[in-house]
């Protein structure tokens, strides 16, 4: 999966959207100095594997690659510096539903300036409401491909990218070093869950995976070469694979209607993976 190597992009990059269009979240100042550094990381020489862990991983990206509809909320907390260079924490939801191959919605309420993201297999919306400011571009016709060209052109991604692809896990792969089980929970997500953790030379990730509906729960991420070893989290709820799409889900007059802003990373540099 890729969500150890772009959770802290998505989570930035997005939130760097926001901050742009509304002109900051309210108590997120810049910092004068860097936190301290995070402890060492220990991996091992050669990868190891296990097979009951790769095994949750991979049934739960089939449950969701199999999926022609979905819906599911995503709350992402991150963690930034105070004055006293100790972590505060910061949350963002998402309300997501997509229609496979291209269409996708994403709306979020907050925290932060609430912001709204369309893809209807020909164009990409980012609308801020409150400002009354659309971006808009014409896009590919895969929702993998619309959510690279959102990124690479406007720095607009999110930190379920990973969970949404056509092919969830593609990326598990030679980059891995460590998977493994850790238990079982039956308090995350209000279910059974199984519990995996995988590491590559980037990160750590913990993962709670619904040990019957093979759904993930919560993702929980740390970046090794991260100032502070702060964690990025994000927990997912009210899922519904397959359910009818109402027409015109996947689009907003609205925001068609807004301002119209230039679709581009807020300093206005193109951003490249």
């Amino acid at each position: 999966m890729q969500t150890m190597r772009r959770l802290h992009t998505s989570l930035m990059g997005t939130l760097a959207a926001l901050v742009s269009l509304a002109g900051g979240i309210d108590g997120q100042a810049q910092q004068p100095n860097p936190p301290p550094p995070g402890p060492m990381v220990l991996l091992p020489d050669q990868p190891e594997l296990e097979a009951k862990a790769l095994d949750i991983l991979k049934a739960a990206s089939a449950k969701l690659a199999a999926a022609r509809t979905m819906s599911f909320t995503a709350v992402a907390t991150y963690e930034s510096p105070a004055k006293t260079l100790q972590p505060l924490a910061y949350t963002v939801q998402y309300d997501v539903m997509l229609q496979r191959p291209d269409k996708l919605r994403i709306v979020s309420p907050g925290d932060g300036p609430p912001s709204e993201f369309y893809y209807d297999g020909k164009q990409i919306v980012a609308f801020e409401p409150k400002a009354d400011l659309a971006a808009v571009v014409d896009a590919p016709t895969t929702i993998d491909e619309a959510l690279k060209l959102a990124y690479e052109k406007a720095a607009i991604s999110f930190p379920f990218d990973d969970i949404i692809a056509a092919d969830p896990a593609k990326d598990l792969g030679p980059e891995l070093k460590l998977a493994f089980y850790i238990g079982q929970s039956h308090i995350v997500g209000g279910t059974l869950t199984d519990i995996v953790g995988i590491a590559n030379s980037a990160a750590q990730a913990q993962i709670w995976i619904g040990a019957e509906d093979k759904l993930p729960r919560m993702i929980r991420t740390t970046y090794f070469g991260e100032p502070g070893n702060f964690r990025h989290t994000v927990e997912f709820s009210n899922w519904k694979l397959d359910p009818a799409i109402p027409a015109g889900t996947f689009s907003s007059e609205r925001a068609l209607k807004a301002k119209r802003i230039k679709f581009a990373a807020p300093d206005g540099e193109p951003t490249k993976k």
